[in-house]
């Protein structure tokens, strides 16, 4: 009995991870930017014999567009109204405002809070790649997917 009540819960929640829920959506679009960063990291490992800057850009480019599509398709659902170029254009446009908006606020880091520690440091970065991540959620659910 324990084992099919353990079965029901386990297809409860898989039922609501597919789900259109906010939450549902979150926890899909924290996934994807995983796997995604993934990614990156495997392109710029593989392509770093060319120089860090090349794989960068390169990684950044790749990650992004894997990001987008998966956003559209299993993130947002929305496959069947938002176009391929649509959801790279959009997407990728808001990944590069959120660039900015990140690499603005590390770089004012040590003139807003001067000599933080490497911890300190490490958890204002996450902090602030988290609110750029939360922001990024907000913008496509809202206005491209």
């Amino acid at each position: 009995m324990l084992h099919t009540e353990w079965l029901d819960r386990l297809a409860r929640g898989m039922r609501y991870l597919r789900s259109d829920h906010t939450f549902a959506q979150l926890i899909r679009f924290a996934l994807v930017g995983g796997a995604s960063n993934i990614a990156y990291v495997l392109l710029f490992m593989a392509m770093n014999g060319i120089g860090p800057l090349v794989a960068n850009i390169a990684g950044s480019i790749v990650s992004t567009v894997i990001a987008n599509e998966l956003h559209r398709q299993l993130t947002f659902h929305a496959a069947g109204r938002v176009g391929w170029f649509t959801a790279q254009w959009e997407g990728g446009g808001l990944a590069l405002i959120g660039l900015l908006i990140s690499t603005a606020a590390l770089a004012g880091l040590d003139s807003w809070a001067p000599g933080l520690g490497e911890i300190a440091q490490a958890g204002a970065v996450i902090a602030i790649m988290a609110a750029v991540g939360g922001m990024r959620f907000l913008a496509l659910r809202g206005f491209v997917f």
